[in-house]
C-alpha cells in the first residue's frame, strides 16, 4: 500500500514485488527447488473488462498502475529465470481477495452496513470477480504438485461474478443487516466522483472486472471450493465477532 508521500510508487514496488520476487526465486532454483508459485495480479490484465468479456490468462498484458507494472515485470522475470534454471514456474493472477479480517475498501464496506449507513449505490449494474481467501489457498496447494500447473498462468475467483449492488445487498444479508441502498443514476455518481476527485474510488465502485477461470478449472480438474455466500458467512462471523 503507498500512501501519497511516496515520491516514486513504481521504484517502491519494484523493489518489493520485482527485485524480492527475483531474488527469492533465484535463490530456490539454486536451492534446488523444483516449482516456485507466485502470487501476481489480475491488474498486469488490466483494470477494467466489458461486461460478459472477461479476462483470461493469454490476454495481452495491459496493466495500468505502478503496482501491476511491478507485477507484470514481477512474471517477465520469473519467467526467464525458468528458462535459464529449469525450475518450473506458476503464476496465479487474483482479483480482489476477501476474508474473514479483510481491510481497506471491503473491511470500509462491512462496516458501512453494520451500521446501516444509507449507500447510494443501489443501480449499479457492473460484473465482477472476487475470490475467496480460501479458494485461493486451495488453488495454490493444488499448484504446488499438480504436472499440469508446470509453467502455467492462472485466473483464480469465486466462480460467480457480482454487481457492487448484489455484493451489497449479499453482504447485508451475511450481516443479517438491512442494505439500506438509494438508487442513485450512475451518471450522477460517476459525475459526484469526478468533482471529487474520486475517480479512482468510483471505476472500482462502477466499472466491471471479470475474470474466467475456465481454463484453470480444466487444466488442473479444480473448483472453488468456497462458495461465494459462504465466503462472506465467513466475513460477516469475524466482523460480528461470532464463532
Amino acid at each position: 500500500m503507498m500512501h501519497d508521500a511516496t515520491a516514486d510508487p513504481l521504484q517502491a514496488y519494484r523493489r518489493v514485488n520485482v527485485e524480492g520476487s527475483l531474488n527469492l526465486a533465484r535463490q530456490a532454483a539454486q536451492a534446488g527447488i523444483q516449482r516456485f508459485i507466485f502470487i501476481s495480479s489480475v491488474k498486469v490484465n488490466g483494470e477494467q473488462t466489458r461486461p460478459g468479456h472477461p479476462f483470461r490468462a493469454e490476454d495481452t498484458p495491459a496493466p495500468q498502475d505502478p503496482y501491476g507494472i511491478s507485477k507484470m515485470e514481477a512474471e517477465v522475470g520469473l519467467r526467464a529465470i525458468a528458462q535459464q534454471t529449469g525450475m518450473e514456474v506458476v503464476i496465479i493472477r487474483p482479483p480482489l481477495v476477501y476474508g474473514p479480517g479483510v481491510k481497506a475498501n471491503f473491511a470500509s464496506m462491512v462496516q458501512w452496513l453494520q451500521r446501516g449507513v444509507p449507500l447510494p449505490l443501489g443501480a449499479i449494474h457492473n460484473r465482477r470477480s472476487l475470490v475467496a481467501l480460501d479458494n485461493l489457498v486451495d488453488l495454490i496447494i493444488t499448484c504446488l504438485d499438480h504436472p499440469a500447473a508446470a509453467n502455467q498462468t492462472l485466473m483464480v475467483s469465486d466462480g460467480e461474478d457480482v454487481s457492487t449492488t448484489e455484493l451489497l445487498q449479499r453482504m447485508a444479508a451475511a450481516l443479517g443487516k438491512p442494505a439500506r441502498l438509494v438508487p442513485v443514476p450512475q451518471r450522477v455518481l460517476a459525475l459526484g466522483a469526478a468533482l471529487l476527485g474520486k475517480q479512482a474510488v468510483a471505476q472500482r465502485l462502477f466499472s466491471s472486472l471479470q475474470v474466467d477461470i475456465g481454463p484453470t478449472c480444466a487444466l488442473l480438474g479444480w473448483k472453488p471450493p468456497v462458495s461465494l455466500a459462504d465466503g462472506l458467512l465467513q466475513v460477516a462471523r469475524h466482523a460480528s465477532h461470532l464463532p
